[in-house]
Order: C-alpha cells, then sequence, then structure tokens
C-alpha cells in the first residue's frame, strides 16, 4: 500500500475570542464549532458503524513483514546473515488467490471475539476453510467475494472486508506520520525499548530505510529506552513535509543508523475550540470539539486546553457529540488527561472471558477543573471510552441524550494483496462494570445545566472502589 502525499494541511488549531452567550439551549445545529455550547444537544439519528481500532497485532493495519523478526528480539546469537533477513520481505512474491483467502480465515481463527446470537466455535471455522479451499479460486476478484461471504457468516457488523482502495485510506490512523507501528518490548534489564513492529509498505520511515525488527533508538536526539510507543509517537508526529530525525538499530546486532524521515501525514485535526463567557460574564468556560480519535486527537486537544486556560478558563466543556470513534488508543489517552493517578480508565475483556486487563492513568491530570461531556445518540465507541472514565471517576458530568453504545474493539488487518480485514477482537467495560454495548450510557442531565449543578453532582459522587 503507498501512502499518498498529501496537501497542506489545515491550519493546527481554530480559536475565536471570548464571547458572550446564554444559557438557555436554542435550536440544535449540526456545525457545532461554530455555534454557542449551550445549544440544543440533540440532531438528527443515522446509523453510522464506528471505528474502534486497535492497531496493535503483528499483522495487523501496519504489519507488512513476518512477526518472526520480533519473537527472537532478545536473542543474544547474531549471524551474520540476521540483518539481510530482516530486510527480507515476500512482497515481490506472486500471491495466490488461496493464500490470500486462507490468510484472513486465519485471522478470525486467531483474534475473532463472538459477541452476536449466532453460534461460533474453532471446530466450525475450521470445516469453513475446508470447504472453501476444497477448489481453487480462480481470480481476485471471487477471492474477495469468498472473504466477504465468509465474514458475514459471523454475523458481526463490525468484522468486514476492506477492498485495497478502503484499505488505504486507514493510513489516516497512523499514529506516528512516518508510516511505522511501534511496539515496547521488554529489553532482558528490566527496562524495555521499542521495536518496529510494521511499516507502510513505500511510506516514509520504508522508504527511508527502516525495516520491521529495528528498534527505534531515538527520536530527534531523546532516548527512546523505557518510553512507550505512544510517547515515541508523540515525538515522531509533526507538519506534513518536515523532517524527523530517527536512530534505529537493524536487527538485534546490527548497525545504528542515523536517518532523517519526511513526515507524511494525512489525518487532519479534529479539534476545534473556544473560550465563552456565561451565567453573566461570571464563568469563563473552555469550550472543545472534538470530531474523531485519530493520530492528531491528543496532541491536537493538549494545546487546546493549555491555550484556553491561558485565556482564563475555570471550567471545560468537551463536546463529544457526532463522534463515532476512531484509535482506541487515543481515546484511552485523551481519558487519562483528566484523570487522577491511579483511576481506572477502562477495562478490556477479549477472547478468553478470564483474561480482563485494566488501563489505569499513570500521572496527575492536565487540569483538575469541572468538565461538561456533551454526548448524543451518536456518541460512540472511544468516545463512550473517554465519557464514561471521566463520569464513573467523577471528573465529568455527562449531558445531552444516552450515547450509541458500541463496546467492541476492532483491529485492522492488511491481506498480502493490499487488501485488507477488520476483525472484532475484544470488548470493554466501564470502570463502574458497565458493558457498554448495545446499552449505551444514560446522561446525567438532559439540558445544559448551572456550573452549581454540576459542581453539586460532582461533589456528591463516589467513585468505584480501585479506581
Amino acid at each position: 500500500m503507498r501512502l499518498l502525499h498529501s496537501p497542506l494541511p489545515p491550519p493546527l488549531l481554530t480559536s475565536s475570542a471570548p464571547r458572550k452567550t446564554s444559557i438557555l439551549p436554542k435550536k440544535a445545529s449540526v456545525n457545532y464549532a461554530q455555534k454557542p455550547l449551550q445549544q440544543a444537544l440533540s440532531t438528527g439519528i443515522s446509523l453510522v458503524l464506528s471505528l474502534g481500532l486497535l492497531v496493535s497485532a503483528p499483522n495487523s493495519i501496519f504489519a507488512l513483514e513476518s512477526p518472526s523478526v520480533l519473537e527472537s528480539s532478545n536473542s543474544v546469537n547474531c549471524p551474520e546473515n540476521e540483518v539481510e533477513e530482516v530486510y527480507t520481505t515476500e512482497v515481490s512474491k506472486v500471491v495466490s488467490n488461496e493464500r490470500i483467502v486462507e490468510e484472513a480465515w486465519q485471522i478470525v481463527n486467531d483474534s475473532f471475539l463472538n459477541t452476536s446470537p449466532r453460534s461460533w466455535s474453532p471446530e466450525s471455522w475450521l470445516k469453513k476453510k475446508d470447504d472453501i479451499l476444497s477448489s481453487s479460486i480462480q481470480t481476485r476478484s471471487k477471492a474477495h467475494d469468498i472473504i466477504k461471504r465468509m465474514l458475514a457468516s459471523l454475523g458481526d457488523p463490525y468484522t468486514r472486508f476492506l477492498s485495497p482502495e478502503e484499505f488505504s485510506k486507514m493510513a489516516r490512523y497512523d499514529m506516528t506520520g512516518i508510516g511505522v507501528n511501534l511496539r515496547d518490548v521488554p529489553d532482558g534489564n528490566g527496562g524495555s525499548k521499542l521495536k518496529v513492529l510494521g511499516l507502510l509498505l513505500d511510506g516514509p520511515a520504508h522508504s527511508a530505510g527502516v525495516r520491521q525488527g529495528d528498534e527505534l533508538v531515538s527520536v530527534n536526539g531523546v532516548n527512546m529506552r523505557d518510553k512507550s510507543a505512544f510517547e515515541a509517537s508523540s515525538l515522531l508526529l509533526g507538519p506534513s513535509g518536515t523532517f524527523v530525525n530517527i536512530m534505529v538499530k537493524h536487527g538485534n546486532c546490527g548497525p545504528v543508523q542515523s536517518i532523517d524521515v519526511e513526515r507524511q501525514s494525512i489525518a487532519k485535526t479534529p479539534v476545534f475550540y473556544r473560550l465563552e463567557q456565561i451565567e453573566s460574564g461570571s464563568v469563563s468556560v473552555g469550550y472543545v470539539r472534538l470530531k474523531e480519535f485519530n493520530a492528531l486527537a491528543r496532541k491536537d486537544l493538549v494545546t487546546a486546553i493549555k491555550r484556553l486556560e491561558g485565556m482564563g478558563a475555570s471550567s471545560f466543556v468537551l463536546d463529544l457529540r457526532d463522534n463515532l470513534g476512531g484509535l482506541v488508543q487515543a481515546g484511552i489517552e485523551i481519558a487519562k488527561l483528566f484523570l487522577n493517578e491511579g483511576d481506572t480508565v477502562i477495562s478490556t475483556v477479549g477472547r478468553d472471558p478470564q483474561y480482563r486487563r485494566n488501563i489505569v492513568a499513570e500521572a496527575p491530570p492536565l487540569i483538575t477543573a469541572p468538565v461538561i461531556v456533551l454526548v448524543n445518540k451518536k456518541t460512540a465507541s472511544a468516545s463512550e471510552i473517554v465519557a464514561t472514565a471521566l463520569q464513573d471517576n467523577c471528573r465529568a458530568v455527562l449531558v445531552g441524550d444516552k450515547t450509541y453504545g458500541k463496546g467492541l474493539i476492532q483491529s485492522v488487518f492488511e491481506l498480502p494483496d493490499g487488501s485488507g480485514v477488520v476483525v472484532t477482537i475484544g470488548k470493554y467495560v466501564t470502570p463502574n462494570n458497565l458493558d457498554i454495548n448495545g446499552n449505551g450510557v444514560d446522561p446525567d442531565f438532559r439540558n445544559f445545566p448551572a456550573w452549581s449543578e454540576v459542581t453539586n453532582r460532582l461533589s456528591k459522587c463516589h467513585k468505584p472502589q480501585g479506581g
């Protein structure tokens, strides 16, 4: 897949001068970023499925080469041909139609979490593979049709096939801006290091000489030892057309190379903000509209909040209406900005119901001011993660309508011909142990409350045990 060059991005964030507004709701408008925050909180409904994406599986969205390179990361043996093996790919080989179908089948077999009323088992799925591959598949379009029918039989509306054209659009979820997917792995000495999990074929990093299995040593001189993948991504991101210097170590024992990579992010800022004066000018409110959770969401939201604080904001409104989701990790990191250290953001559950992972905030919050989160029937997925994390941890009240109710997590996997599949791999539950999927989240207020009501509600709120 080629990451197409995009035109110059729009200004990072937009704002306007402080204004005085009425607290009374008015007629709703979809163009929230241009309307006072007290306007009505509901709009028309359209059934649009959310993109709750996790791009961390070994052969997911950016992974184009064998994951075995990563599995040997702690090996002390250094054969002379190791670096050459790291650089070897299968991209140039002829890919059979049967292999494409079989890889799609294998992804489901390894990762799929069944949440539909239909029964699913590895045994029945194995029989489907035998039936599908019992005869040759003559054309690529027929292979794609078979995958579509195979995935449709699962009964999961979120598990689906992506054509090469549709898959290429997923590049806007590149968290780094240079087309590389990172994972922190143990370094054998009690710490961690960052490994390149996958790359966008012909993307900026791939074209500059970065290969899967490389260790990211530094970014613009900042050592990446014991840094998280998200921290590294924040340093790698920057305006399209600018350069970032990275030091990479090829293989476990290969040379360390300094590479200047041109950023080529196609993500657009999803953040809009302004300062408003309400309650006869006695309260300065920072209004922030977040349209989706893409690679720029957290960085631009931090910028907006800091600027609004500098303008005098003493409380905040986070508008998540019509935000259908995006990158789950971006939602998690944004929720952490508002939570106290140790607070639970969300819990994730995979195919094994006994395995539950609690995700918690590791640092003090960016702000401690009271927050209102605006929600409606099209607030979904990553938006619901943020909304429930702030609500359950007594950091915000929800205002508006009941949310959509998408509590499933999908991963995007690339197939050898540049097409892809989106597969449901898990679900999440809130700090208060609510299963969002199919249920949604109820707001605390239907209409915009006075700030005294907000502070009173938060003062009487009880956090979940252990949160």
